[in-house]
């Protein structure tokens, strides 16, 4: 695996340099060698133990699952492997739904090996496409929750009771979700190596529209998926446009508020779903599918539209991965969003800070400004919890609470319109700590901070973090 992954490297690299530039090309592919020569991950099963526990706890939930599975003419190892996976769930309260548009009977032979009832064969009629033959498998769907499994990939044993457990545990709650999803890896075609395991962040709107960083394992409330359903406009972005749209659905119809309000939906921070990567799938050869990234641009400019919201979307120079530009100004479309901030550069061209979590603990500290980060996040537009108020700018009701703390005017900087931090504050304050009472007061009620890394202001490394010295 380790050979073919280094040519499968070097073809990306080629594509990246005739569509970016030698530049560009020489800083990705010195981030990708770097990248490799520290990851050393591999999936490793829950324990025996801890599986036959799942399956004890298991018998006390109560939630019905519905997979959908889309086959076409899939390849028998593949089809084996995936159904497998399935069946040796630790959670078994489901219904495998597939959906066959083959030409020939080969999946259809395979699948009568199978006797478990649970097993749901349908043969279509036509092939309508995977939206459309999804949506076929949806009709037959009566679990409380619909799932969504490509026909060459495997979920974990523990994929249904890690997803039930947070179930049960809103319904316990009086809550109910709508949305869940889970970490995720990749594997060679033999599933026999696994890499890239995905850690991915809570639900972040921006993010979301900056990338589909939800992706599998794709959880949802069955009716509200029957309601939504895929559609073919978007086929190859398919599960993204379902995702965005079942979003803007839990937004609600007033396309204008300023306050946000958690939604339904569950991040469950574990890896419990094997993308495996082949020669033509996407995973493997962006250029395989690469209408799927024109559809995923198309997704994001309808949920757009559908909020009200002026933009352009664009493509960055990684395929999958846009950027949201707004026509006016983003305080003018956005009701939601308080503060804008960008990224803080110290003289070694390094991110010394721009953005933090809650707790106030740098993000992509240290990553060389031309690099793209983990899974390309530092180059991506998304919620934060807190921003630095060094590159920032905001609102007019931030501009007031920021004046209000401070006692001092919010001053603008005539170049580029943001926060001229070195006019309005002293030398000697702790700009983090700033930031960060200014952001709890912003994201206390209920308005939205984006960090957009396009916003670039150099600054002294030694007081980066917000040093007093």
């Amino acid at each position: 695996m380790g050979r073919i992954f280094r040519i499968s490297n070097f073809k990306k690299t080629i594509r990246y340099l005739k569509k970016n530039g030698i530049r560009q090309a020489y800083y990705a592919a010195r981030e990708r060698m770097q990248k490799e020569q520290r990851e050393h991950y591999t999936y490793i099963e829950p324990p025996q133990e801890e599986l036959d526990e799942q399956r004890e706890r298991g018998k006390g939930f109560s939630c019905r699952f519905s997979i959908l599975v889309p086959l076409y003419e899939t390849k028998e190892t593949y089809l084996r492997e995936m159904v497998d996976s399935v069946l040796s769930q630790t959670y078994g309260n489901f219904e495998l739904i597939l959906a066959d548009a083959s030409a020939s009977d080969r999946v259809e032979q395979v699948v009568k090996t199978y006797e478990d009832k649970r097993i749901f064969y349908r043969r279509l009629k036509r092939n309508c496409g995977i939206s459309g033959n999804t949506n076929q498998a949806l009709m037959y769907a009566t679990g409380d929750y619909a799932a969504l499994l490509d026909h060459d990939d495997i979920l974990t044993k523990d994929a249904l009771f890690e997803m039930a457990c947070r179930i049960e545990k809103a319904w316990e709650e009086d809550g109910e979700l709508q949305l869940l999803y889970s970490d995720e890896d990749k594997c060679d075609s033999a599933a026999a190596v696994f890499y890239e395991e995905n850690r991915k962040a809570d639900f972040n709107l921006d993010l979301l529209l900056s990338n589909n960083y939800i992706c599998h394992f794709l959880v949802m409330k069955r009716q509200l998926m029957q309601e939504l359903q895929l559609r073919s406009v978007c086929d190859g972005a398919q599960d993204f446009d379902l995702v965005l749209r079942c979003v803007s659905y839990l937004l609600g119809k007033d396309k204008r508020r300023n306050r946000i309000r958690e939604l339904p939906i569950a991040h469950v921070p574990r890896v419990l779903y094997h993308w495996r990567c082949h020669e033509f799938s996407t995973a493997e050869n962006p250029q395989s599918k690469e209408y799927a990234y024109d559809a995923g641009k198309r997704a994001v400019e309808d949920f757009l539209r559908s909020r009200e919201w002026k933009a352009r979307v664009s493509h960055l120079r990684h395929l999958g991965f846009y950027r949201v530009d707004y026509q006016t100004d983003i305080f003018d479309s956005r009701p939601d969003v308080a503060l804008v901030g960008g990224r803080l550069i110290n003289k070694r061209n390094e991110i010394a800070g721009g953005i933090y979590s809650a707790e106030g603990e740098p993000l992509y500290l240290g990553l060389h400004k031309e690099y793209s980060g983990y899974m390309h996040r530092a180059v991506l537009q998304q919620e934060a919890q807190m921003i630095d108020i060094r590159c920032m700018r905001a609102s007019g009701q931030a501009q007031e609470i920021l004046e209000e703390m401070t006692g001092l005017p919010y001053l603008k900087n005539p170049v580029n319109g943001r926060f001229d931090w070195r006019d309005s504050l002293k030398e000697s304050v702790d700009y983090v700590e700033v930031s960060r009472r200014l952001c709890e007061r912003v994201r206390g009620m209920g308005m939205r901070i984006v960090w957009d890394p396009s916003m670039t202001e150099k600054v002294d490394r030694s007081k980066a973090r917000g040093s007093k010295d």
